[in-house]
């Protein structure tokens, strides 16, 4: 009876975050799709191109513990408010940027903008708070399907706003503003009970350090690193490698959506699939996914090559980090939530960063144009494959009594 409480409780979480993963989630396909294109516009040197991206996801990642740290001190309503805030405050600095063609206030106002993308990391946690073990992959699955949504929105947003204004994508960043300011509104209705406070006597759980320590925590943040940081290091480059090899800016946003829709449309059976093949199994499969969109990425720069390259890459990247994140929910007591999901985030976006920085020096600086580029990108996806393959195999084959 205690279950069917609870996940009355967690399906009404479930829906207000399916709602905010769609239209709060909005403003990343939009910033991602126009980020390096108006970085490329405000610099002089194209190697820089991508650094507005990359310093979302290195805001997204000094973000992660702090904000963490409010959750389980004030509770989720608190923290994705103040992710709202970051998301309206990079919005607008971004777009004072743009109008000051600065593009040092550009990149302040892409590094706040992290604050958001690092709050939008917590709805899927969120979601399984309340859930119980039955409904918990199922809850994170639907939650991450809100971004179905996002991925129709944001980059029809982007053509409509893009040249709206004299100054290009100027109208994109206004309309970020606007996402975050009306979308903050759903969290009024969040109803996820506050973590009690430990009293004296209560057991302090593990150390960040023991954490990591267990088996099946570390494979799942690896496995939601490199699945992340992968798809980061891909989707960064896309829009650039497009254009590149002549294709128009609405090719690149509709690349973009078409990656965004791959992204979250297997969410809605993901959580069935783990439920009934067992989560590392959908998490090898997804490693694998990722390594087919980096050989469809080799063999050409054709405008089909891009699209089924990047539909493979969001599918890989579903099933990787939902089923790791799965794992994680599991392997932790509520009493090391914040501590452990704020340290995963940490690490999972800290790769991200390493991939982002490294996107665009890849596709501008390793090559005389876009293919050769755009090659570079896909090859490097290898050896980070291997060590997260490695680590599902070493846990897979474990014995079960270690």
């Amino acid at each position: 009876m205690s279950h069917a409480i609870d996940d009355t409780r967690a399906k009404r979480t479930v829906f207000i975050l399916v709602l905010a993963q769609a239209f709060l989630g909005a403003q990343m396909p939009m910033i991602f799709t126009i980020g390096g294109l108006a970085g490329q516009s405000l610099t002089t040197n194209a190697c820089f191109a991508t650094l507005p991206i990359s310093l979302i996801v290195v805001g997204s990642m000094l973000a992660a513990t702090p904000l963490s740290a409010i959750m389980q001190k004030y509770g989720r309503r608190v923290g994705f408010f103040v992710g709202s805030a970051g998301g309206a405050l990079g919005g607008a600095i971004g777009a004072y940027g743009l109008y000051l063609n600065s593009f040092y206030v550009f990149l302040l106002g892409s590094l706040l903008t992290g604050i958001y993308m690092s709050a939008q990391g917590f709805y899927r946690f969120a979601a399984a708070d309340t859930a119980s073990d039955d409904f918990r992959p199922k809850a994170i699955s639907y939650v991450m399907a809100g971004g179905l949504a996002s991925a129709i929105i944001g980059p029809q947003l982007v053509k409509v706003t893009s040249d709206a204004m004299v100054i290009p994508f100027l109208g994109t960043y206004l309309g970020v503003i606007l996402i975050n300011v009306i979308g903050s509104a759903l969290f009024l209705f969040i109803n996820i009970p506050k973590p009690q406070a430990p009293s004296a006597d209560s057991p302090k759980g593990r150390s960040r350090l023991e954490l990591l320590k267990t088996p099946r925590i570390a494979v799942a943040v690896i496995c939601a690193m490199v699945s992340y940081a992968l798809m980061n290091l891909v989707m960064t480059s896309t829009p650039l490698a497009v254009v590149g090899c002549g294709f128009e800016q609405n090719s690149a946003a509709d690349v973009v959506s078409a990656h965004v829709l791959a992204m979250f449309v297997p969410s809605f059976f993901t959580g069935h699939l783990i439920a009934r093949f067992g989560v590392e199994k959908i998490m090898a499969t997804g490693l694998v996914i990722l390594a087919a969109a980096g050989a469809v990425g080799l063999q050409g720069v054709e405008l089909e090559n891009f699209f089924i390259a990047l539909i493979l890459l969001g599918v890989g990247w579903n099933f990787g980090f939902i089923g790791a994140t799965t794992m994680l929910a599991g392997a932790h007591e509520p009493s090391e939530r914040g501590r452990m999901q704020g340290l995963n985030d940490l690490i999972v976006f800290g790769g991200v960063t390493v991939a982002s920085l490294a996107s665009g020096g890849l596709m501008n600086c390793s090559g005389g144009d876009a293919q050769t580029g755009w090659t570079s990108v896909n090859l490097a996806m290898a050896p980070f494959l291997m060590l997260a393959g490695a680590s599902l195999i070493w846990l897979m084959f474990r014995p079960k009594d270690a």
